[in-house]
């Protein structure tokens, strides 16, 4: 497992997802999007076998991340660090964990969706070496009607 020190020497690792840790992403899912997945979503993730992870710490759960493979590629569905750790590395970590997993798997390409207005996570992904690769018109569901998607991905060949 990965682990990194917080600031305050809080240590983080990265553990498998389980379903008794729903309830507290569900609070964070809730306090970083305005279209938060539901408990079902998680749940059908879970009992899919897909490569769902958290990043925990003595204090609790600060991020977690959905990562689907099959077919030689992979795509991250979800990931997400609570709004309160934000820029202590803790996104870069679980970037680079599902990015791991996806090579374990023998996954070509890892791919992934980012709202354009969500600047830091574009510019983290493209830190990591992700390219822009295209984009899905309408794809998430915004105050002012929808937002498109752009389509990123990273090639492991």
């Amino acid at each position: 497992m990965a682990s990194v020190m917080h600031e305050n020497q809080q240590k983080m690792s990265i553990r498998p997802m389980l379903e008794a840790d729903l309830r507290e992403i569900l609070e964070i899912e809730r306090r970083a999007y305005r279209y938060p997945w539901t408990h079902g979503v998680f749940s059908d993730c879970l009992r899919s076998g897909y490569s769902c992870w958290v990043a925990d710490t003595s204090k609790g759960i600060r991020g977690y991340g959905v990562l689907s493979v099959a077919a030689g590629e992979s795509h991250i569905l979800n990931v997400c660090i609570d709004p309160e750790y934000q820029g202590n590395g803790y996104g870069r970590l679980m970037m680079h964990h599902l990015m791991e997993r996806a090579e374990d798997y023998h996954a070509e390409a890892i791919y992934l969706e980012v709202r354009p207005s969500n600047k830091s996570a574009y510019q983290l992904y493209l830190s990591l070496g992700f390219n822009e690769v295209g984009h899905r018109k309408d794809y998430y569901p915004d105050p002012s009607g929808r937002e498109d998607a752009l389509i990123m991905a990273y090639s492991f060949v």
